[in-house]
């Protein structure tokens, strides 16, 4: 992906389409500082939106025809507003929003739409949420449907459900949306309350070290994980009929089940159990600046995921660990569902190229294998330009 400029978008929609956008859109990737697999456990996240966005700029036209440009893919896929199906390409994240605005009533005319931008693909960082959420948001302007970002995420949602087939959580559409520089969101899984917490990075810098590694694991053993954990909270049913999620579940309560459950079972719950209360109390940290406080817990998570959650690799846990030997490096750990992507570092200034020389050096070494680099800043959610 690249970045172009607001003009930049205009001229290369002119090129494209002749004549102007009517708008153009922004929407944000994100990171997850801390919150693993918490949140189809109807848990709690901590996300925030980040500097690297997509970028679209659209155009209603007259008739039911829909042609949608990416200037990444260098390609044109054409479709009719009322026959909308999935394609198996980029564009179904575009397409199944549309859809959603015509299954709510909001009957859309076809329109035309360029999208670039530079949040790099499959390191984790929600690139096909922006997507859905910069057409959301573009769409209820164009068509002046009146809906609240709240609304406009959860369609983002079904989009991603119904068009792509994958049966996400609401985090990464809620912090593309939603999303304040300088701040991350602390968002219950299960109510979508949400209050902002300052993330302030005086003195230290946020890095994505990209594994470049994606194992075919991901996908079942995320379900997996998933089946362990209701299997968990349905054993403990039996005693505590009023238990839905293992947000309801105490520590000590855990405990009296241990011998109860299959082995793997009591370690995944323990472990979403400490995720969640790892996540407030550095919540806690933050608002207090104390980001030495937090990297001891970004540690504390990724030994969580390796060994207690098993849904690391090799690889994330190397990377992980070397991070960790620079005393600059104040805490380090695997993101996302697992089994390749990247791992989110907490670096002191003064010492990011140091760390990334060594992080990067040692992993071409022991891996033979070359590791992405991404700084990451806070930034605002999704918006016109």
């Amino acid at each position: 992906m690249q970045t172009l400029s607001r003009n930049e978008l205009a001229q290369l929609f002119d090129n494209t389409f002749q004549g102007a956008p009517d708008l153009i859109v922004r929407s944000p990737g994100r990171i997850n500082i801390i919150g693993e697999h918490t949140d189809y456990n109807n848990g709690y996240v901590l996300p925030a939106a980040i500097s690297q966005a997509v970028y679209i700029a659209i155009r209603r036209r007259t008739d039911n025809a829909v042609h949608l440009y990416s200037a990444d893919y260098g390609q044109m896929i054409k479709a009719d507003i009322s026959e909308l199906a999935p394609t198996g390409t980029w564009a179904d994240y575009i397409l199944g929003v549309a859809d959603q605005f015509q299954g709510a009533g909001h009957t859309s005319p076809g329109f035309e739409l360029v999208m670039t931008g530079n949040i790099p693909m499959g390191a984790g960082l929600s690139s096909s949420a922006a997507i859905e959420c910069a057409v959301a948001f573009g769409l209820n302007e164009l068509l002046d449907a009146g809906l609240d970002r709240l609304r406009l995420v959860k369609m983002a949602q079904a989009a991603e459900h119904t068009f792509a087939g994958v049966r996400c959580g609401i985090m990464d559409m809620f912090a593309s949306m939603f999303g304040k520089k300088d701040h991350a969101i602390l968002l219950d899984c299960r109510s979508l309350d949400y209050q902002y917490v300052p993330l302030l990075m005086d003195g230290y810098n946020l890095v994505l070290f990209n594994s470049n590694v994606k194992h075919s694991l991901a996908f079942s053993e995320y379900n997996v994980r998933r089946q362990e954990c209701e299997q968990g909270v349905a054993i403990m049913q039996s005693q505590y009929p009023s238990f839905h999620d293992l947000r309801d579940v105490t520590p000590q309560i855990l405990a009296d089940f241990t011998g109860r459950m299959p082995e793997n079972v009591f370690k995944r719950c323990s472990y979403v159990l400490g995720e969640n209360a790892r996540l407030l109390a550095a919540c806690d940290d933050l608002k207090k600046g104390d980001l030495a406080a937090l990297g001891s817990k970004l540690n504390d998570t990724h030994v969580g995921l390796s060994q207690s959650y098993q849904v690391s690799c090799p690889e994330l846990d190397f990377l992980a660990d070397v991070a960790r030997t620079h005393p600059a490096v104040q805490g380090a750990r695997m993101v996302g569902g697992g089994f390749g992507g990247c791992t989110i570092n907490l670096i002191k200034d003064g010492f990011l190229g140091e760390v990334i020389e060594t992080v990067t050096g040692a992993y071409q070494q022991k891996m033979n294998k070359s590791a992405d680099v991404y700084q990451v800043i806070t930034a605002d959610g999704t918006s016109l330009l």
